[in-house]
């Protein structure tokens, strides 16, 4: 049995490690370097864009996702619904696979870029992002990235959708609806609206990487964008 001094003592050295460790976690971004701060949001970056790609850029990626799964056009919507009553319900699916497998085909081409706007990254913009909201990452992304990437993408979805028969029936029926105001002109052009909506789901899935790493640093996958994210909490 310890002796009441040792036991004080050793309570002593107990509480003394407590609070070093929780002043060593408890750091504010007035504690890191710049050169650290911007090199832990680089890292988190680039694993929170990899991994957006990744869970996107494969089969079903799109199509089983129901937060980024590309419908037909809403114009196109209640057109759909009378195929579908039709008996034309395997046809409609066949061109909403179509469009989601382009979407997939798509989105690999998105890594390098992604990858070369945090490379590009002002500490003014390391500073906007860390100081910012949620997302504020992701719409620094979407802002250096969007038109490369929609030029990127859209040969890729062109060809996808291309050889689904459907697709060619489709903008020609969407172009008369259009005239009569039916179908909105920029849903006339289904690759067009793919590309779109591709955009839409990478961005999303970015926005949610951001916010787990930002919820959660100890997600991040490099100890020092632990560190850095951590100190934002």
């Amino acid at each position: 049995m310890k002796t009441p001094n040792i036991l004080y003592r050793s309570v002593l050295g107990l509480l003394a490690g407590l609070w070093v460790a929780t002043s060593a976690q408890a750091l504010s971004l007035a504690d890191i370097s710049g050169q650290e701060a911007g090199g832990g949001l680089k890292e988190a970056l680039t694993q929170g864009a990899g991994k957006a790609v990744d869970l996107l850029g494969k089969s079903d990626g799109f199509l089983k996702n129901p937060k980024v799964k590309i419908p037909l056009p809403e114009s196109m919507q209640q057109v759909e619904g009378l195929m579908r009553g039709l008996g034309m319900g395997k046809q409609a699916d066949e061109l909403i696979t179509a469009m989601n497998r382009a979407a997939e085909a798509a989105v690999p081409e998105a890594k390098t870029l992604l990858v070369n706007a945090v490379k590009q990254m002002s500490v003014e913009d390391a500073k906007a992002i860390l100081s910012g909201g949620d997302n504020a990452a992701t719409q620094y992304f979407r802002s250096k990235t969007a038109a490369p990437l929609g030029q990127k993408f859209l040969p890729i979805v062109k060809k996808a959708i291309g050889k689904v028969k459907l697709a060619e029936t489709y903008e020609k029926f969407a172009k008369k609806g259009a005239k009569f105001g039916l179908i909105k002109d920029k849903d006339t052009q289904l690759e067009h609206y793919v590309t779109e909506k591709a955009l839409d789901g990478l961005y999303l899935m970015i926005a949610e990487e951001e916010k787990a790493i930002r919820t959660n640093p100890m997600g991040a996958a490099s100890s020092l964008a632990q560190k850095v994210f951590g100190a934002l909490k």
